[in-house]
């Protein structure tokens, strides 16, 4: 990259950056014009162009580096990967030695007549920010209708949710001073078409000065953006925008759990007023105690099966420890998130086995990562093997009219039961495929359907658990010994349903029992990770409702009657066990919260920078 000499660079001022992809037709003219339009308003050695070509595959490359060594004011910006149009502004902006940093598309749609008026917008102080706009009234741009309507309906989401006071904040003619640059870098995540948009909204939250006016501007040449793909993209970057810039920072801890306390109460003021819960209350009177206590016995059983699953994780990362001590940290683990919302609990697991065995916390959360993963890939297996089973008893076509046939919730708590399936099964065997193979197709995948940073954020999310399922799953023997003890886990929890569900007597044929069991469990543990109540209660009982009233003709007193009695006998296990784990290993719930706090501020401080 051509480099201008120390006391060239000491008198630059302005750095105006193209941003180039695929342009060897038009890159010399566009440089040239550029300078000479500089030259017009502007002393001489004051200002310098930088073509930041992204990723080019024609001989842009070879004409900017030519043009930089045959003009001291030209500088060359070379990147072998596409980083996307964001990403290069962003680090040719970080290269530039102006204080006043421009940039403008390399086809000069806008008319070059007003660079001056946009650099001095910036460059005199009197704004931080300036963009030129085709939207402003009286100078509304002649853009075809495939552009044109795409644009304004862009620009008036940007504006209702991101509160941007703004008509065009697509327009590719923009100047930033350094400070705003400097201040906002890290915080905008979009590396593509959304960067600039990004740049204008935090600039306005920030208080900086932002100025937009009116340019005349003719379209040329066809867009390069996918009208499919990168839409896609933008949209989903204003939703992620909206979330971190308007929702995020309202909900806090007390938000949530006063939240959680007032739609609970909503909830049992409306359950007052539509169910009889004294037939509830009956029908669990009469529920067979022998089946409750068997489910009970069973449900219990499955708590040695997680210390086990957890062994062999921890053995797959280096890490040897015994069972029994294992199992009293998954113990003490779910109590916490029964008595702490946010799934508290999981933090307290990765500081019981720090404190009490000396395993880092990365090591201890990227367990709890592997153990999701496996719960993942059963509950993916159950629901393959229950689909099979409604197919092979000729139930598939009943279960398509039970659905057409539900109303509202229940209709809506079906569908989520079989799409959750379906999508589950899809997501799985693409990840399974992804972990047994050199290259990450789950990745691929998702950065096919967009190119944005949103997209690049999922496929890292995604590499993740591949990455922690070829963790845990080293070793063939490994992957075997933990996915029978996962298969093992659930089916005991789903068997633990069927029977207190079978103990209200609903008259239901084994397979629907054990289908509809699958479901509720499911969709019930689904519901459970929203932060609403500690340990998902009330969330569990009103989906397990939904599903078994959905799918089955069984009513309302009998479906919440098993649905709580199903909860209460887990969570009654876990806490037994939790505070009886806490006893031997001498934990304490509030202590080991306190101690894992800064962990998992920093967690959630690298999460929000990531």
């Amino acid at each position: 990259m051509g480099r201008p000499t120390a006391e060239q660079s000491a008198a630059v001022a302005v750095s105006v950056v193209l941003p180039a992809y695929n342009e060897a037709n038009t890159i010399e003219d566009t440089v040239e014009t550029t300078l000479q339009t500089l030259s017009s308003f502007l002393p001489a050695g004051t200002f310098e162009v930088i073509v930041a070509e992204d990723g080019c595959d024609d001989r842009t490359p070879e004409l900017a580096e030519q043009m930089a060594a045959d003009d001291s004011r030209i500088r060359h910006f070379h990147s072998d990967d596409r980083l996307g149009r964001g990403g290069a502004l962003e680090h040719a902006f970080a290269a530039a030695d102006g204080d006043t940093l421009v940039y403008f598309d390399t086809d000069l749609a806008t008319d070059m007549d007003h660079l001056e008026e946009l650099v001095e917008r910036v460059r005199s102080g009197e704004y931080d920010v300036a963009t030129g706009s085709r939207w402003m009234p009286g100078n509304v741009a002649d853009r075809p209708a495939k552009r044109g309507v795409p644009s304004r309906g862009y620009n008036l989401l940007v504006r209702t949710f991101l509160d941007s006071s703004l008509r065009d904040h697509q327009c590719g003619f923009k100047a930033f001073s350094r400070e705003v640059f400097e201040d906002l870098r890290e915080d905008v995540e979009d590396n593509h078409w959304f960067w600039d948009t990004e740049m204008l909204v935090r600039a306005q939250r920030a208080g900086y000065r932002v100025d937009e006016f009116p340019v005349q501007w003719t379209p040329k040449g066809d867009t390069k953006v996918d009208l499919v793909r990168d839409v896609f993209g933008m949209g989903s970057q204003i939703l992620r925008t909206w979330w971190q810039l308007m929702v995020r920072p309202r909900i806090t801890r007390r938000v949530t759990l006063g939240a959680g306390g007032v739609l609970t109460i909503l909830a049992l003021l409306l359950m007052t007023q539509y169910i009889d819960f004294e037939q509830v209350l009956e029908k669990m009177g009469n529920a067979d105690p022998v089946l409750v206590g068997v489910a009970t016995l069973i449900y219990a059983l499955s708590w040695p099966l997680r210390g086990l699953r957890y062994r062999d994780i921890l053995s797959e990362l280096g890490f040897h420890e015994k069972a029994s001590f294992l199992t009293g940290a998954v113990f003490i683990s779910q109590t916490g998130n029964l008595v702490f919302p946010a799934r508290l609990g999981d933090f307290i697991r990765a500081y019981v086995v720090k404190a009490r065995r000396g395993i880092p916390y990365a090591s201890g959360f990227a367990s709890l990562a592997a153990e999701r993963v496996f719960d993942l890939l059963t509950i993916t297996a159950l629901a393959g093997i229950v689909l099979i089973g409604y197919t092979a008893t000729g139930q598939t076509a009943e279960l398509a009219q039970t659905v057409v046939g539900a109303k509202g919730a229940e209709q809506v708590a079906v569908l989520v039961a079989v799409v959750v399936a379906l999508a589950a099964i899809v997501a799985v065997v693409t990840i399974v495929a992804s972990a047994r193979s050199d290259s990450n197709i789950a990745g691929s995948l998702v950065r096919r359907a967009s190119s944005d940073s949103y997209a690049e954020f999922v496929a890292g999310i995604v590499e993740r658990f591949v990455g922690d399922l070829q963790s845990v799953a080293g070793t063939r023997r490994g992957f075997v010994r933990i996915s029978v003890s996962s298969l093992a886990i659930w089916t005991l929890d789903v068997v633990t349903a069927m029977l207190v569900l079978a103990a209200f007597e609903p008259g239901l044929a084994t397979v629907e029992l054990i289908s509809v069991s699958f479901f509720a469990v499911s969709v019930g543990n689904l519901a459970k990770v929203l932060p609403l109540s500690p340990g998902g209660v009330g969330l569990y009982e009103g989906a397990f409702t939904l599903l078994v009233i959905g799918l089955t003709p069984v009513g309302y007193q009998v479906a919440i009657g098993a649905a709580i009695l199903d909860h209460a006998v887990k969570n009654i296990v876990t806490v037994i066990g939790g505070y009886g784990s806490m006893v031997g290993l001498n934990v304490s719930l509030t202590t080991a919260v306190e101690e894992s706090r800064e962990v998992r501020e920093a967690r959630e401080e690298a999460a929000e920078l990531d």
